[in-house]
């Protein structure tokens, strides 16, 4: 896992990444201006739909999930002052707020029709299970007990992934 680049002493580069195709999902799905088949748009309305909501539902009980907000940060490195939560949504998924990102940002693309959007969707998806990789190798570094909460814990979404 060590091969994943820092992109940046707290990898700041990560999060660059991550704002970039954030905006870029935002705006494709805005721009969307080819009709879609009814059809399509009534399921890719309802489903996301659900999809966002169930990602609000996510970052909403990661962000709470950080009580004192000691350990919220978007950078993967954790901070000093930081301690491992394990608790809350972070029972369920070791980075519920990605999961959030990710719902969402697939969501949206859904509900827009916009296949530009669903491809920076794909993008994020590679670039927070990058950003993810780095994270744990040093969340590993600095919790021994995160090799044990690591097997015991989904990666981004309850019981599924």
């Amino acid at each position: 896992m060590s091969h994943i680049p820092a992109l940046g002493p707290r990898g700041e580069g990560w999060v660059v990444l991550q704002v970039v195709l954030l905006g870029l999902i935002g705006f494709a799905g805005l721009a969307r201006s080819t009709p879609q088949p009814e059809p399509w748009t009534l399921v890719g309305a309802i489903v996301g739909i659900v999809l966002l909501l169930a990602g609000a539902g996510l970052g909403l009980a990661g962000i709470s999930g950080l009580e004192s907000g000691d350990a919220l940060t978007a950078l993967p490195r954790p901070r000093d002052a930081s301690r491992l939560v394990d608790t809350g949504a972070y029972a369920l998924v070791r980075h519920p707020i990605y999961g959030a990102l990710m719902l969402g940002s697939i969501g949206w693309a859904l509900l827009r029709g916009s296949p530009a959007a669903l491809l920076g969707a794909a993008g994020l998806f590679v670039v927070l299970d990058l950003k993810r990789r780095r994270e744990e190798i040093w969340l590993s570094e600095r919790y021994p007990e995160y090799a044990a909460y690591r097997t015991r814990t989904r990666r981004f979404i309850p019981w599924i992934w």
